[in-house]
């Protein structure tokens, strides 16, 4: 090793241990979409450009990794702050063009990696979870899309809330395909389309 890059090594300033611990789950993620819960220290390693030694130095083990790494990408806070731009908009149809696509991002990701998980042989399901009822990430998402609605509250039928969870029905059941349902699926301006107005067309 030259002296120059020795002195630039002492120079650089050491990563935090929350520092370090984000850039192993940035490394680890990509990781475990290709891989699974069989992706090896040594290959997280090698991604993150550190020593092996060091993954156990900011996580107790692979297991507490790979569950931190869920936990990343379960977080909904790219996709609320889309929302919280989406007030800005001014028709509503656009709305929820912004809402449908925040959500369904969501959903192609994390069904993504939970499918890669579960055919692992890993368990995704946070353990000592004692909370019945949708998860926290989803009821979030719901009631900044039920927010959507206030400028257009006079005109509704029902209320914000039933609104919002009524369209993450729709946008859920559009992802569901395959065996049993079908190979179709609505893009986002047909959904508007039908959420809005039916599936009848307007001439019948």
């Amino acid at each position: 090793m030259s002296e120059d890059t020795t002195q630039r090594r002492k120079r650089a300033p050491a990563m935090s241990v929350e520092d370090r611990r984000e850039a192993i789950v940035a490394a680890t993620t990509p990781l475990l979409l290709q891989h699974g819960a069989n992706v090896t220290t040594s290959q997280i390693a090698q991604a993150a450009g550190i020593a092996e030694g060091t993954v156990f130095r900011a996580f107790k083990d692979k297991q507490e990794l790979i569950a931190t790494c869920v936990r990343s990408v379960l977080a909904v806070d790219a996709e609320l702050a889309v929302l919280a731009e989406a007030r800005q908009v001014e028709q509503l149809p656009d709305r929820l063009s912004w809402a449908i696509s925040a959500v369904s991002g969501y959903l192609d990701r994390t069904w993504r990696l939970m499918g890669v998980l579960r055919e692992s042989g890993y368990d995704p399901h946070r353990k000592g979870s004692e909370h019945k009822g949708p998860p926290v990430e989803m009821r979030l998402l719901s009631a900044r899309i039920a927010e959507l609605f206030t400028p257009d509250a006079h005109r509704m039928r029902v209320p914000a809330e039933l609104a919002a969870r009524l369209l993450m029905g729709l946008v859920f059941t559009n992802r569901m395909q395959g065996e049993g349902f079908g190979e179709t699926s609505a893009d986002t301006d047909q959904l508007v389309e039908l959420y809005l107005h039916g599936v009848l067309r307007g001439d019948q």
